[in-house]
């Protein structure tokens, strides 16, 4: 496909800066790059038909700014809109069926978050700067993440009142981290940072700035994009079929 083939979405850049190499930024940055509901739907639209694109066969993923990766979810703009926001709180509709309304709109928001990890092509993340919730929940979706020294991670949701229902805490038990780490920063959503971040293996690569870790991401994803496209796409499909399968299973 090219380049004009994609719908242009708000908040997010697209680009193809080296063949078969997209590159997707984030671009709220005047909010952090916070995400509202719209944009984590539009997310997943733009990873949905990057997969199905003969032409790209890498994915590079970045937040704009020198600030942050993401700050989260806009907590003000879920406040004032959609199921979280109580303004049905003093609607007719009965308890049970209020329940089953927000399950499915929660569904429908993990899909959308989920459409990163089922894309067929790898995925390399670039964090930097601040880096909390909603980045977890999309990058642990993502299959290499690299990071900057700057970067100031955190399961921030317990702060606010939630349990992380978007990714994190289903995904962070399977990427080979200690459970004891993982709900010591879930349970106390304290920041942690780059070089405890390498250390329990949250990342694979740790680079001096965001532009010298979207170097790298680049980098990487040029050398990925060079390999059979075929072969690549089916070890990315085993790798993470054998993560939540048994050896048996996988034979």
């Amino acid at each position: 496909m090219a380049p004009s083939d994609y719908p242009k979405q708000q908040y997010f850049n697209l680009t193809f800066p080296s063949p078969y190499v997209a590159h997707v930024e984030i671009d709220r940055a005047s909010k952090l790059n916070a995400f509202t509901e719209p944009m984590v739907h539009s997310l997943g639209a733009i990873f949905k038909q990057l997969s199905q694109d003969p032409d790209v066969r890498a994915i590079v993923l970045s937040g704009n700014g020198p600030r942050a990766f993401t700050a989260g979810l806009d907590v003000q703009a879920a406040s004032e809109s959609g199921p979280l926001s109580g303004v049905d709180a003093q609607s007719d509709v009965d308890t049970a069926r209020k329940a089953v309304l927000l399950r499915r709109h929660i569904l429908q928001f993990q899909n959308s978050v989920s459409l990163v990890e089922q894309c067929e092509k790898p995925v390399i993340a670039v964090l930097h700067g601040i880096s909390y919730g909603i980045a977890l929940d999309i990058t642990t979706c993502c299959d290499v993440r690299f990071c900057s020294k700057d970067v100031r991670f955190a399961v921030k949701e317990v702060d606010i009142g939630l349990a992380a229902d978007v990714g994190t805490l289903t995904r962070l038990p399977k990427a080979n981290l200690p459970m004891s780490w993982v709900k010591e920063v879930s349970f106390t959503a304290r920041e942690f940072g780059a070089e405890e971040a390498l250390r329990v293996g949250l990342v694979s690569g740790v680079f001096e700035s965001r532009e010298q870790t979207l170097e790298a991401a680049l980098a990487l994803a040029r050398s990925i994009g060079e390999k059979s496209p075929i072969a690549v796409q089916a070890t990315k499909e085993i790798l993470n079929f054998s993560r939540d399968h048994s050896v048996q299973d996988g034979k």
